[in-house]
């Protein structure tokens, strides 16, 4: 049979930068990738990737009767497509997976870049976290390989169920040339989804102590409310919203920026064992940024020093931006260290490790 792998997702796929590049990588050598998701009644169109994209239009947007429909729908999916393995990326599309994989005797693979049931979303709702776990538990459980993020998730989903994780980090593809914009305004930039627990709240409170911008690129369940805050603090002159921008355009803005911003509550395992994307697009742009005082970013940042440890509060976030705003040879330390960190933390090395995986589990 061809090496058809079917990958699930519960997102648009369009924004999905991480998944984007795990399909090109594998269909590149040698794969036939299918990455599976949903289309919102305002998701833009797809782009032309070297990989199949197949979306389904839900009627329900959120809560159970949309993880049910989803699944539903994979599974029909699934059952009347040929494929050689499935892939769920994370709880909300596994069962499908699980059920599908099964009947079809085909192998099953887990990339388990987040604790779902310990998101701020799920980990209060003690009967709708229990289901999770049962979720998780089933995926390690039929997975054939699994892999996640970061060393810390391996550990503790290790800790759990015994299963070894490949570790593949979400890290840009390094561009040959190191980017070098000039900062015509210096502005702070947060960029990625506006949901509980990201410290944006405190970020936006900050910005009456701080004398420069903070813009946001990104939209999300807090949207509305953030908009809500900045207009009755009076800080519609200190906080732009940039809504979605589109992947291609991000990377220049960011380059544009002067500090990044990655600061999040400690709200659950989830965010605490995470190293999300943004470190690395930072990273990537030469860009200082305020760091979440987490294991995975602590070791990073003790390696290469690209930016302040900063606790998600009001006053940490004003201390720490002034205090870079008024050394300047500190903050040009700081974005030597991102050009050389970058030679180390990208897609180049990640992907090796991912065709690596594949190979070894999935060869004829």
């Amino acid at each position: 049979m061809e090496k058809r792998i079917a990958f699930t997702v519960s997102n648009d796929l369009v924004y999905d930068q991480r998944m984007i590049r795990i399909c090109s990588s594998l269909q590149n050598a040698g794969y036939q990738c299918t990455l599976i998701g949903r289309k919102k009644r305002n998701s833009p169109l797809l782009q032309t990737q070297p990989f199949q994209q197949k979306r389904f239009r839900l009627i329900f947007s959120k809560g159970k009767l949309f993880y049910l429909e989803l699944n539903l729908r994979l599974c029909i999916y699934l059952l009347f497509t040929r494929h050689r393995a499935i892939c769920a990326i994370d709880c909300d599309t596994a069962l499908a997976g699980i059920f599908c994989a099964g009947v079809k005797r085909l192998p099953f693979i887990f990339d388990a870049h987040e604790i779902f049931a310990h998101t701020p979303e799920v980990k209060d709702r003690k009967w709708i976290q229990k289901f999770w776990l049962w979720v998780e538990k089933k995926a390690f459980q039929y997975a054939l390989f699994s892999y996640t993020v970061g060393e810390e998730l391996g550990e503790h989903f290790k800790s759990l169920y015994g299963n070894t994780l490949g570790v593949v980090r979400n890290v840009p593809i390094l561009k040959s040339k190191i980017p070098n914009t000039s900062i015509s305004e210096k502005f702070i930039l947060y960029q990625g989804a506006l949901n509980a627990g990201r410290g944006l709240e405190h970020a936006i409170l900050a910005m009456k102590r701080i004398p420069i911008k903070l813009k946001i690129a990104g939209e999300g369940d807090l949207s509305q409310k953030l908009r809500e805050l900045v207009k009755d603090n009076g800080l519609e002159n200190k906080v732009d919203f940039l809504g979605f921008v589109k992947p291609a355009e991000l990377p220049k803005l960011t380059q544009e920026a002067w500090l990044g911003l990655n600061v999040s509550e400690n709200r659950g395992l989830s965010y605490y064992l995470s190293l999300n994307n943004k470190l690395f697009d930072y990273m990537h742009a030469k860009l200082p940024s305020l760091i979440n005082p987490f294991p995975e970013y602590v070791a990073i940042n003790k390696q290469f020093e690209i930016g302040v440890i900063t606790k998600s509060s009001v006053e940490d976030i004003v201390t720490n931006v002034n205090y870079l705003l008024e050394h300047d040879e500190k903050y040009l330390e700081l974005r030597d260290n991102c050009a050389k960190a970058r030679e180390v933390f990208n897609w180049g090395t990640e992907e090796r490790i991912l065709k690596n995986l594949y190979k070894q589990h999935l060869s004829e």
